[in-house]
C-alpha cells in the first residue's frame, strides 16, 4: 500500500496538473477545485462544464487503471442561485454533499438573507468519536475524577479545534451533552449507585467547555485584524 505522501505526489500528476490544464483550455466558466488527499470537490459555473468534466475525468483516471467511486461521485446543483432556481422549477431544497467530515448545504445569512455555505459535522463521524471516548472512559473508570477531567478536556478541545465552524455550534452542543451522559453513566457505575445529575453538573461544567466558533469566515477574520 502506497504511503499518503506518495499517493499525494501521484495524484498531483494524475489530477492537479491535468485539471489546471483542462480548466484553462476547455472550461467556459469559472471552475473551483478543492482536493485533500484522494477526496475532492469541483465547482462549476455552468452545468455543461460539469458534465463535460466528469466524462473527461473518468477517461483520465482509466488511463492509470483508476476509477471514481460511484457511490460518492455525483453532480448536484449548489450555490447562491440553487435555492431560487429549484423553487422556480417546483423542486425541493438543493442537495447536500459531504467533504472532510462536514455536510455542506446551502444557507442564508440571518442579517441580510445572502447566500452562504453552511457546514455541520457528519453524524456518523460524531457517533464514531463518542464511541471511542466511551471506551476510554470505561478504561479510566477508577482513575481520579480530576485526572479523567483533564484528559477529557484535551479531547474535547481537540474536537472543537476542527469542528468549531460557523453554523455548527448546535452539533457541538449535542456532542457535549452526549459526552456528559456517557461520563455520568461511568461515574454511576463506578459508585455502584445512581448519582444525582445536579451533583455532577459542576464537574461537567469544569471539564467539558461550551463550544464557540474557532474558525470564523475569512471576512470576519479580515475585519478583526484590519478594523476600520
Amino acid at each position: 500500500m502506497a504511503s499518503p505522501l506518495l499517493a499525494n505526489v501521484y495524484l498531483h500528476y494524475v489530477f492537479d496538473l491535468w485539471v489546471e490544464a483542462w480548466r484553462q483550455k476547455v472550461a467556459k466558466g469559472e471552475v473551483i477545485v478543492v482536493r485533500y488527499a484522494d477526496d475532492l470537490v469541483v465547482g462549476f459555473e455552468y452545468r455543461t462544464d460539469a458534465e463535460q468534466f466528469l466524462k473527461a475525468f473518468q477517461e483520465r483516471l482509466s488511463k492509470f487503471g483508476l476509477e471514481v467511486n460511484a457511490e460518492k461521485t455525483r453532480l448536484i446543483e449548489f450555490g447562491r442561485f440553487a435555492i431560487q432556481n429549484r423553487q422556480q422549477r417546483g423542486e425541493g431544497k438543493p442537495d447536500t454533499f459531504t467533504f472532510l467530515g462536514f455536510t455542506h448545504y446551502c444557507g442564508k445569512r440571518r442579517k441580510d438573507g445572502t447566500f452562504i455555505v453552511r457546514r455541520k459535522t457528519v453524524r456518523k463521524r460524531m457517533v464514531a468519536k463518542l464511541r471511542l471516548i466511551q471506551a476510554d472512559l470505561h478504561y479510566r473508570m477508577h482513575e481520579p475524577v480530576a485526572s479523567v477531567g483533564k484528559w477529557l478536556q484535551k479531547v474535547v478541545a481537540g474536537y472543537y479545534r476542527y469542528h468549531a465552524v460557523p453554523g455548527n455550534l448546535n452539533q457541538l452542543r449535542v456532542f457535549g451533552q452526549r459526552l456528559r451522559r456517557l461520563w455520568y453513566r461511568v461515574l454511576c457505575r463506578r459508585s455502584q449507585k445512581a448519582v444525582p445529575w445536579d451533583r455532577l453538573i459542576p464537574i461537567f461544567d469544569r471539564w467539558i467547555p461550551e463550544p464557540r466558533v474557532l474558525h470564523p469566515y475569512p471576512t470576519q477574520r479580515f475585519f478583526a485584524t484590519h478594523p476600520r
